[in-house]
């Protein structure tokens, strides 16, 4: 019987057959509420404040409807079909077996890279508790932690991330709880700052703006997981679409909302917003008692929890790749349900990251740094292309696996990829991120050629 235009490349179907179905609806719930709260959020949003002032809720709220649209148009693919290469198999089946390699290799080097560097901040604020303990060997150990975690059993994973995602959302509600009674004045011994602080709104002009938005785009990096997460869950179609559906309260209050506590409680230009964090300094703020300590610990949870994520959406989307046969073959092995070797090369390349960053921190980190700077942007037109191009063929051919509809088809589809080119714009003029733009323009052009290369020569053996 001849293929469909809307059945997968060959490989694809099967993909994620041999793989166990072991992560429960409150496992998939809990990464995606934990997916939206990383520690770029608790750390990397100081330095968006000190650009934007309080500027920087429009830059969290412009970037939050960006990533808002790309959930809505993955939900909407990953419901259709689940899969744990996600994105990367909807690029495939959507464009071609190149788009799928290119977005794939693209997140996995960005995932695996992001290991290592998570690990490096954590091992930072423990050695912070534990002066002359060396980095390197904290760093180890949360390394063989969650590799011997994700080799078990998904639902280890998933444990961690319930129980990580677990603390994260008690801190950031407990925070909005105490900012919120501040503000009001009703919190015990502070006084309501009412709209003192927010007066220069604009402190650096659209400058500063600009600096704010893009600090503010990649601080949401991490929401994706939910869909690699969703094909191993009990109910894949349906986790996902409840996952998508609640996005949007999760990025508006989260960040949005933490944002404009902060900006309205502390002057904008306070030196504690960078050097200690705009969530300690706003503690500090209030007076909390031993507050840098308790969002050390939140941080470190952060971290520990993206480690965690970072292994597994890394070893998920490199078996899917080996699986439509667009990688060496040894990374599909699966036992247990689990494909580990796909979590030990994972691991294995995160570690890697870190001995780089001891060895050539001069030259060869900085380069990697650089190379994954706008991978997410890379995988974000790629979602937005491939759902262009597959919602047309599911509603000639299979309507009833719409369970999640993109809003306003096409057009919020052209808007977002609009905003998407916005950015790159908006990245090109400013010297400390063109290089990122060209060093990921770079790795994505070397990865699509290498991609088309290999789908022509496939095609050519027939």
């Amino acid at each position: 019987m001849p293929r469909t235009t809307l059945d997968a490349p060959p490989g694809t179907p099967d993909t994620d057959a041999s793989l166990s179905h072991g992560l429960k609806q409150r496992h998939l719930s809990m990464i995606a509420l934990g997916g939206v709260i990383g520690a770029g959020l608790f750390v990397g949003s100081g330095a968006g404040i000190a650009a934007a002032g309080p500027s920087i809720v429009i830059a969290y709220a412009v970037s939050g409807l960006l990533v808002m649209l790309v959930m809505r148009m993955l939900g909407e693919m990953s419901a259709a079909y689940p899969s744990s290469g996600s994105f990367s198999a909807h690029a495939e089946r959507a464009i071609g077996p190149w788009a799928g390699f290119t977005a794939g290799w693209s997140f996995w080097v960005l995932l695996c890279t992001a290991v290592g560097l998570e690990g490096i901040g954590a091992a930072k604020i423990v050695t912070g508790w534990l002066p002359g303990t060396p980095e390197w060997a904290w760093v180890a150990l949360f390394m063989v932690v969650f590799c011997v975690a994700n080799l078990a059993a998904v639902k280890n994973f998933g444990e961690f991330e319930f129980w990580f995602a677990a603390l994260k959302v008690g801190a950031i509600s407990l925070f909005l709880v105490l900012g919120v009674l501040a503000i009001a004045g009703v919190l015990p011994g502070t006084d309501s700052p009412g709209t003192a602080n927010l007066t220069d709104f604009l402190p650096n002009g659209g400058e500063g703006l600009v600096i704010g938005l893009l600090a503010s785009v990649f601080a949401y990096g991490g929401l994706e997981t939910v869909t690699i997460a969703a094909a191993e869950s009990e109910n894949p179609v349906q986790g996902v679409a409840r996952s998508v559906r609640t996005a949007m309260w999760r990025i508006a209050l989260f960040y949005i909302g933490s944002m404009a506590v902060i900006v309205t409680l502390v002057p904008w230009d306070s030196k504690e917003v960078v050097e200690k964090g705009p969530y300690v300094a706003a503690l500090d703020h209030l007076g909390i008692p031993g507050a840098a300590q308790l969002m050390n610990v939140v941080v470190l949870v952060a971290l520990l929890s993206a480690m965690n994520a970072n292994i597994y959406g890394a070893s998920r989307i490199g078996y899917s790749l080996v699986q439509r046969g667009q990688g060496p073959k040894g990374l599909g092995k699966v036992s247990g349900g689990v494909p580990r070797v796909a979590v030990l090369a994972s691991s294995v390349f995160g570690f890697v990251c870190v001995l780089l960053s001891y060895w050539r921190p001069d030259d060869v980190f900085p380069w990697l740094l650089n190379m994954i700077g706008a991978v997410i942007l890379v995988v974000w037109i790629f979602i937005a292309v491939s759902q262009l191009r597959l919602r047309r063929r599911v509603e000639r051919e299979a309507p009833e696996k719409l369970v999640v509809r993109m809003w306003l088809f096409p057009a919020l589809t052209w808007v977002a990829l609009a905003g998407m080119a916005g950015i790159f714009v908006l990245m090109a003029r400013e010297p400390d991120t063109r290089v990122q733009l060209y060093s990921t323009g770079g790795m994505t052009l070397a990865l699509a050629a290498i991609g088309y290369a290999r789908q022509e020569a496939r095609a050519a053996r027939g």
